[in-house]
């Protein structure tokens, strides 16, 4: 079931977005080679606390998972696409990073992710990156009243692929609001013209996540969370929770 928000819904999870946005930034800046990843879970939590908000992803655990996950963040490293367990491992100069991040506030949720590189950065990784923020732009762009799901999966699969990159198989955006995860599904490849029909009050989750060495396949890592390539390649994720209105998308989780 899908649930319309009101616009005061609206204005609510926007300043749970905000939250969300303010902690990405704080984990961001808290990064540098030598600095643990849980040292940006760190970051984070601090920025959640000072806002009185609580984390949708702290104790989370879905049915397919051994443990409930134990962190306000996923940061995710070089070959991880997804879903990475903060550790105490340091980042090393080079280092992709992919930091996903969810608030709950007041009753509402946001949800978001950042990639970037620790310190220098390869070309290629480089331009990995960049394509995962145009995929998330153009899915966004295409996130209208009156369209349709497929119409922001097809606009996110076209510029990953046209870039070579791949699409990790069963992984997209989702709907969100009193919970992170709700209905619908919004895949990260389709055709347009199909699916659910856009309205406004709809929100959604819209997350190109891509795979550097172009292929589609994955696997779970050992600790029964992290999401890995098959191939070995670096992985960038991109995330920003979107509003369907009638005068446009509006992104909930923009700083």
């Amino acid at each position: 079931m899908v649930e319309i928000k009101t616009d005061a819904s609206l204005r609510a999870m926007r300043d749970a977005g905000r939250v969300v946005a303010e902690a990405l930034a704080a984990a961001r800046k808290k990064a540098a080679p030598g600095v643990t990843a849980k040292e940006l879970d760190q970051a984070a939590r601090e920025v959640l606390t000072a806002a009185g908000a609580g984390s949708p992803f702290l104790g989370y655990r879905p049915d397919w998972a051994p443990v409930p996950f134990p962190a306000v963040v996923c940061v995710s490293v070089n070959d991880a696409i997804v879903h990475g367990i903060p550790g105490d491992q340091p980042l090393a100069d080079g280092d992709l990073v992919s930091v996903d991040c969810g608030a709950l506030l007041a009753g509402w949720a946001g949800d978001s992710a950042i990639s970037f590189t620790v310190g220098r950065a390869r070309p290629e990784d480089t331009r990995l990156v960049e394509t995962a923020y145009a995929a998330l732009e153009a899915g966004i762009g295409a996130a209208l009243v009156g369209n349709r799901i497929g119409d922001i999966a097809h606009a996110i699969g076209r510029v990953c692929r046209s870039a070579g990159y791949g699409i990790p198989d069963g992984f997209g955006g989702h709907g969100i609001g009193r919970k992170m995860h709700e209905d619908p599904g919004v895949p990260n490849e389709g055709r347009p013209g199909r699916g659910m029909p856009l309205r406004h009050g709809m929100v959604l989750a819209i997350e190109p996540m891509l795979i550097g060495g172009g292929g589609d396949d994955h696997h779970t890592a050992r600790d029964g969370w992290t999401i890995r390539t098959n191939d070995g390649s670096r992985a960038a994720h991109a995330e920003h929770t979107v509003a369907i209105t009638d005068d446009g998308p509006r992104i909930l989780t923009a700083l």
